[in-house]
């Protein structure tokens, strides 16, 4: 898989304070992935805040976060329902049965209002799963741009065969 680094930071050359004098305008992968670091605040799921934003041509199509479905209870200390299973290589993944992660989220919002998402972009605050990375490649997302790597190794083999885009974006939250 080859890898990619964008540009990241939430100011550019100034520090977070803006001390330099002269306020810089976000770039858009900046701006992406700050939009989706403060849909990740949404998230109801306690192992995890993750935000993510479907962009085609600048303009941001729909958003997700990870939680429970629509109308049911959210995750807390005893609803959290936890369930393992063991990768090929031998690793344990744990998940929760309540959670929708916030890339199918986004997708599922799209659909619901009609949304194509064909050949658009996500910005997503983790690297997704290998399970939503499945449905992102069936669903034509040409460009995955995440922020914290989460079990990349597991996903490299899908990439290279999808031909999908994986782009590293960090951006320091101000």
């Amino acid at each position: 898989m080859k890898e990619e680094q964008g540009s990241g930071g939430c100011c550019g050359s100034q520090d977070c304070d803006g001390h330099d004098g002269q306020e810089k305008r976000l770039g858009w992968h900046e701006y992406f992935m700050s939009v989706a670091h403060l849909i990740s605040r949404r998230a109801t799921c306690t192992r995890g805040h993750i935000g993510a934003v479907i962009v085609r041509d600048h303009n941001i199509l729909s958003t997700g976060y990870n939680g429970a479905p629509s109308g049911l209870p959210h995750c807390n200390e005893t609803n959290c329902r936890i369930y393992r299973s063991t990768h090929p290589d031998g690793t344990i993944e744990e998940n929760c049965v309540n959670t929708i992660h916030a890339e199918i989220n986004a997708i599922a919002q799209a659909a619901k209002h009609g949304v194509s998402i064909k050949d658009a972009d996500i910005y997503i605050t983790a690297s997704p799963c290998i399970h939503c990375l499945k449905v992102l490649i069936n669903v034509g997302i040409k460009t995955i741009y995440y922020d914290k790597p989460y079990k990349i190794e597991h996903i490299d083999e899908l990439l290279r065969l999808s031909g999908v885009r994986l782009v590293n974006v960090h951006v320091e939250e101000c």
